[in-house]
């Protein structure tokens, strides 16, 4: 066994004296949400470098994301903020189960909740749920953990819900506009296909937080923030959406290679304004946005190239 190790060992060496190829994958979510485009993006800045060679694959989202970065078979994994922090520190759902090994390797974009629901549903805010088919997400997800910390602000139990959804969110346009659901939670960057196409299959709406749910969630979780989805952003949405948001956090182990981490930073960095333009998420991102929500420590090549760019002292 450990003449074995040694050659491959040295089998690792020789690929990296003859410049082979590194090969990293990211998980990202649902093809029609916004992880997975905007995945495939950073992938296409990646692959611009010649020592590497990075895919994308498609996931049920964060927690599948954040446990299957530190079991190692992912490289990099697409995470909302609020998960990291749980999945660091060992609170919310991962209570009793931190891992110390989770670090942060750029933040990406906002996330915001969305309360889709069909117009005809009636539901105009979130008291209106009662009886209604919801859909929460499925076990496990940032939709789940999101929406159901919303309900219990609002102090509205779940069991008053006709029925109790646990369907993915690319599976929902589908379901509402075949009168399966009444409505479902998603946290996003927007604009989402998802919800552009539940748009242009019925007439929809949004559901927003009122300023007093919206101050006590804030009060009880730091790492949301308040934020607003813009009218006429989906079809037949006339009004401004305020609702709360968390970030989209690319994060890995702490073991990952520095050559892999740095690729994938200096991708984004030394191509920011291309980077920019490659899904509209991203529009109103700045450098300076891509160190904000980080509630796990930086991996430390990622904080080598942030202070080579001026970013961190």
């Amino acid at each position: 066994m450990k003449k074995f190790s040694v050659a491959l060992a040295g089998l690792a060496l020789l690929a990296s004296v003859s410049g082979a190829k590194e090969f990293i994958n990211i998980g990202t979510g649902g093809m029609t949400g916004t992880y997975y485009p905007v995945g495939g993006a950073i992938c296409r800045l990646v692959n611009m470098d010649k020592n590497m060679k990075c895919s994308v694959q498609s996931t049920g989202g964060s927690t599948y994301n954040v446990n299957n970065v530190l079991k190692k078979e992912l490289n990099f994994g697409f995470v909302q903020s609020d998960v990291v922090y749980d999945k660091y520190n060992g609170t919310g759902k991962f209570q009793g189960a931190a891992d110390k090994n989770l670090r942060s390797v750029i933040s990406i974009y906002p996330e915001l909740l969305a309360f889709v629901v069909s117009k005809e549903s009636g539901i105009k805010a979130y008291g209106d749920a009662a009886g209604k088919k919801i859909n929460i997400g499925n076990p496990g997800s940032g939709n789940e953990l999101t929406s159901t910390i919303v309900f219990e602000n609002y102090d509205f139990d779940l069991k008053k819900l006709a029925q109790h959804g646990v369907l993915t969110a690319q599976e929902c346009p589908m379901a509402l506009k075949d009168k399966k659901i009444d409505g479902y939670f998603y946290v996003v960057g927007h604009p989402t296909a998802n919800i552009t196409d539940a748009a242009t299959s019925l007439p929809i709406d949004l559901v927003g937080i009122d300023d007093e749910h919206i101050k006590k969630i804030l009060e009880k979780y730091p790492y949301f923030a308040k934020g607003v989805i813009p009218a006429k952003m989906y079809d037949g949405v006339d009004h401004d959406t305020q609702t709360i948001g968390v970030k989209a956090v690319l994060v890995t182990d702490a073991s990952q290679s520095d050559e892999a981490v740095r690729a994938v930073v200096k991708a984004i960095l030394d191509n920011f304004d291309e980077y920019k333009k490659l899904h509209p998420a991203l529009n109103l991102v700045s450098k300076e946005s891509l160190l904000e929500g980080l509630s796990a420590p930086l991996h430390p090549a990622a904080e080598a190239v942030y202070k080579e760019a001026g970013l961190l002292k």
